[in-house]
């Protein structure tokens, strides 16, 4: 069922994502028993890589498949059936993690850049960006550029990765456009691969971590020759373009 109907988003709200790219969920996504179990989660993972933030927190359900059970979970599937249509894989997830006052610049970027050629489209994929602590501007919190979702991969320049996390950024951007993403602990946003955003550094004394979902429409085909050991599951619905879905 499709959740406008079921109560998770409204047609507005749709019509909202899609016109500018993003859109922010102040509700609860998961009750606080489950979003307290993903937290413990993300405290051991963290542990494992020494208290720092680290490429060993990508795709983390990979090695710790207890985060199935928020990946795959109708919460999240419910918000972002309205946005992708009832068939829906799992591409990726995601600990994102600033240490307290030395938290790097996340450079604007599109998500989409950094997965080109690896699927033949980018027009129906929705990460979910979950709180686990608070996330403000104090902090370094996500800001996007509305509307930016459908001007197609924009043009990079290099930059210091003494200071960023990517080596790079889109150029020429106008940051008083900028929206920024404050959100409590089990709130989250949803915004489309392709739009423009980034975040400033953390520094601040308090952390900021989130975990990043991501989902796509199975019309979309993930190309197994440009994505040697990655997993994808079939999460709701059908598969459409013949991907190579986990077996579950």
């Amino acid at each position: 069922m499709s959740n406008i109907t079921n109560g998770r988003l409204t047609q507005s709200e749709v019509d909202y994502y899609n016109e500018q790219g993003y859109l922010l969920y102040k509700n609860q996504l998961f009750d606080a028993e489950k979003q307290a179990e993903l937290s413990t989660i993300f405290e051991e993972q963290w542990e494992m890589v020494g208290r720092r933030l680290n490429s060993e927190l990508d795709t983390p359900h990979f090695r710790d498949e207890r985060l199935l059970k928020f990946l795959l979970a109708d919460e999240v599937l419910d918000l972002v059936e309205p946005i992708l249509g009832p068939n829906i894989g799992l591409w990726s997830s995601h600990f994102i993690c600033k240490e307290p006052l030395i938290g790097k610049q996340t450079p604007w970027h599109e998500d989409s850049a950094y997965w080109k050629g690896r699927l033949d489209r980018f027009d129906k994929i929705a990460t979910v960006w979950l709180a686990i602590d608070p996330s403000n501007k104090e902090n370094g919190c996500m800001r996007v550029i509305p509307g930016t979702h459908r001007n197609g991969f924009s043009d990079y320049e290099a930059v210091n990765e003494n200071e960023n996390i990517f080596s790079s950024q889109i150029k020429n951007i106008d940051e008083s456009k900028a929206v920024y993403f404050e959100l409590e602990p089990g709130q989250c946003s949803i915004h489309d691969s392709r739009i423009i955003h980034g975040a400033t550094p953390n520094k601040s004394p308090n952390r900021r971590c989130g975990y990043t979902m991501r989902y796509f429409s199975t019309e979309a085909r993930v190309l197994p020759e440009k994505n040697p050991g990655f997993k994808i599951w079939l999460a709701r619905g059908k598969d459409v373009a013949g991907n190579p879905f986990v077996n579950v």
